[in-house]
């Protein structure tokens, strides 16, 4: 396999990352809206517009600030902080900054249900997408790993073989969707609760994912994404702390 990975769509010849990216964004929202047809929503219909444009805009400012984030020095020393920033982007920022985006909005409009919950499988399964797409990019994207001597390491465009990360990370949302599905059908949970397992399952993984992944790191052993997973993962601590507030009524099997 050759890196990166272009595709010939109509007279086009793009990288297969840009078709993934839009393609997981497209494909996700589509699912999105089948769920919130099969299952209904709490949350009403002009409402539900809000938050999700809140959550548009903050995905879209979080990704791209924390993306340019990864690498202070350069983004000191750029000549065009914008155009840098414009640049970089990244889930991790994305995921905060739209649930950041999504609380204010939910304030601003008085909104009191959980928004969460209708966006976690969509969401998986667009990233998902986007990470067949980073894969596709090998050593040509900061989405690769660390050379490794480990039996499943793989050449992504470069001499070494290297943690294939972004599989990783398909195989690992693989397991949350089913976990989460399988948690879903025992147990009866508060709502907003299956968003916010989501959130700390995936904050932990790429905070621990990152320990393999090359990019800057502070003097202390952490990178800016690692440092965000923990703001996270600080922000969820009263659920992490007392799990059980998450379940409404537990449904025995």
């Amino acid at each position: 396999m050759q890196f990166p990975v272009f595709v010939n769509l109509l007279k086009l010849h793009l990288p297969l990352h840009a078709v993934t990216e839009t393609l997981g964004m497209f494909i996700g929202f589509r699912y999105f809206l089948y769920l919130r047809r099969k299952q209904g929503d709490t949350v009403p219909q002009g409402n539900r517009i809000w938050a999700i444009i809140g959550a548009i805009f903050g995905a879209l400012f979080g990704s791209r600030i924390l993306g340019a984030l990864e690498n202070p020095p350069a983004l000191l020393n750029t000549d065009n902080i914008i155009f840098f920033i414009y640049q970089h982007k990244t889930i991790v920022g994305g995921l905060l900054g739209g649930l950041i985006g999504v609380e204010l909005t939910k304030k601003m409009i008085g909104e009191k249900h959980s928004t969460g919950d209708l966006f976690v499988y969509p969401l998986i399964l667009a990233i998902i997408i986007g990470r067949i797409g980073c894969f596709s990019m090998g050593v040509y994207e900061e989405t690769y790993g660390i050379p490794t001597t480990l039996p499943w390491g793989m050449y992504l465009g470069d001499a070494y073989p290297r943690h294939p990360v972004a599989l990783y990370e398909i195989v690992f949302l693989v397991a949350l969707w089913v976990a989460l599905a399988a948690i879903s059908s025992r147990y009866r949970l508060v709502s907003g609760g299956r968003f916010k397992l989501f959130m700390i399952a995936y904050l932990l993984f790429r905070f621990l994912l990152d320990f393999i992944k090359p990019g800057f790191r502070f003097s202390f052993g952490l990178g800016s994404i690692q440092i965000a997973c923990l703001l996270g993962l600080l922000y969820y601590a009263p659920t992490i702390l007392f799990p059980k507030r998450l379940i409404q009524k537990s449904i025995y099997a």
